[in-house]
């Protein structure tokens, strides 16, 4: 087998390198009712994957600004954020296809339009969907903590990430991220700090509290009853 000294150098040959993924992918079980969303609505809220920008303009009905979340779970925040801000158009991935299925059946039942879904993995899409300077916010809420110290690697968020959203984000877009890990928290605020071109819009330096467009979901609810804390950082892109 030839060896290659860089992914590139690979990807120019035309050889896929497995890499190492920041999510596991569990498929799951389909219910009727996800099974049947994903049917009748993927051709209109859909996006397949392709090694091809996105032209925002011909995916919504409206203009308006662009805001992308990482790994939006069942959907139930994304569709309500969308439902809540209808001028603003939103674009959710996600590897969970329950997730995805649940997220169409919700929208479809509020008719919404301003919101897009892709299954895919976030870095692809990224890398090969993703114009730059397009975005007004990313939103990565509560993603795998990796907590054992040998998973760390596997965290989303680390320096070649970060220069990644940096590059899609408008100038004066912000990068919203929250977990209830702290010691993810304590991470997360650590790349950010150092990542440059950035502006930590915490009064101190830290944390924020949570900005009203993010929904509180059922899952804080229940960790707050038991005393769990939830870290919300914002950081906006200066330069």
């Amino acid at each position: 087998m030839r060896q290659f000294k860089s992914q590139a150098e690979a990807e120019a040959a035309g050889v896929y390198v497995s890499k190492v993924k920041s999510f596991v992918k569990r498929e799951g079980r389909l219910t009727n009712a996800q099974a049947r969303a994903i049917d009748e609505n993927w051709s209109s809220m859909g996006i397949d994957f392709q090694a091809k920008l996105l032209s925002f303009d011909q995916l919504f009905t409206q203009s308006g600004p662009i805001v992308l979340e990482i790994g939006f779970g069942m959907g139930k925040s994304l569709v309500q954020m969308a439902a809540d801000s209808p001028t603003t158009n939103f674009i959710g991935i996600e590897v969970h296809r329950p997730g995805v299925g649940s997220c169409l059946n919700d929208a479809a039942e509020l008719g919404l339009t301003n919101l897009r879904v892709i299954e895919h993995d976030a870095v692809e899409v990224f890398k090969h969907m993703i114009p730059d300077g397009s975005l007004q916010r990313v939103q990565l809420y509560f993603p795998d903590p990796w907590h054992k110290k040998r998973h760390h690697k596997r965290r989303i968020v680390q320096p070649d990430f970060v220069s990644m959203i940096k590059q899609k984000l408008a100038i004066g877009g912000v990068f919203h991220m929250a977990t209830d890990w702290e010691n993810y928290a304590e991470h997360m605020l650590d790349v950010m700090e150092r990542a440059s071109g950035f502006t930590n819009t915490s009064a101190t330096n830290d944390y924020v509290e949570r900005p009203a467009y993010r929904p509180i979901t059922k899952f804080e609810v229940r960790g707050q009853k038991l005393g769990h804390g939830v870290w919300d950082l914002v950081f906006e892109r200066t330069e």
